[in-house]
């Protein structure tokens, strides 16, 4: 199993037919035969997981296993306990109720975490703050459709583990392989 750190503005496969081409994962190096276990969005960044055991793709992907999987959120706006009681409750999105999740407002981004390139809009007149949310589904754009539902629109988004899998120690583009 390898562990990725995907960075903002490349895409969760190994090839793209637009033209001109947008970074893909084949620009890292990585062992020929891997393929992503899952996906994350072409805007987002953080841990992806690759392997060449298919049956360990199917289960880390599919939702019947409910793998946690956990964000770095910096959303636009100051979270309140209501917001995070949304999360736990589940938040009413148009294609169905999500489960409940884990969610927690940290008080600053973490001190590993690396300045996005490039950096995000930033405006004097509106606050941010970060989110840690974690999830046991996996919808379509899931995390942002969640945020925005509560009235605290995404600006930033990092996965930062899968299961007992962590981006720790990774910068943006590093990868490792592990046991697994």
């Amino acid at each position: 199993m390898l562990l990725l750190n995907k960075p903002y503005g490349v895409l969760c496969q190994f090839t793209d037919s637009q033209r001109p081409p947008r970074p893909t994962l084949a620009g890292f190096g990585l062992p020929p035969g891997v393929y992503a276990a899952g996906r994350l969005d072409f805007d987002s960044e953080g841990l992806l997981l690759l392997s060449d055991d298919g049956a360990r793709i199917a289960q880390v992907s599919s939702p019947k296993f409910k793998w946690p999987k956990t964000y770095l959120l910096q959303v636009e706006g100051i979270a309140t306990q209501d917001h995070i009681d949304q999360f736990h409750a589940g938040v009413k999105l148009p294609d169905g109720p999500t489960l409940p999740a884990q969610a927690r407002l940290l008080q600053s981004p973490p001190d590993w975490l690396w300045p996005r390139d490039p950096p995000i809009r930033a405006r004097k007149t509106v606050p941010d703050c970060f989110i840690e949310l974690t999830l046991r589904e996996g919808r379509n754009r899931q995390v942002r459709r969640m945020s925005a539902a509560v009235g605290l629109p995404t600006l930033r988004l990092v996965r930062i583990a899968i299961g007992p899998y962590r981006l720790e120690g990774l910068q943006p583009g590093q990868w490792r392989e592990v046991a697994g």
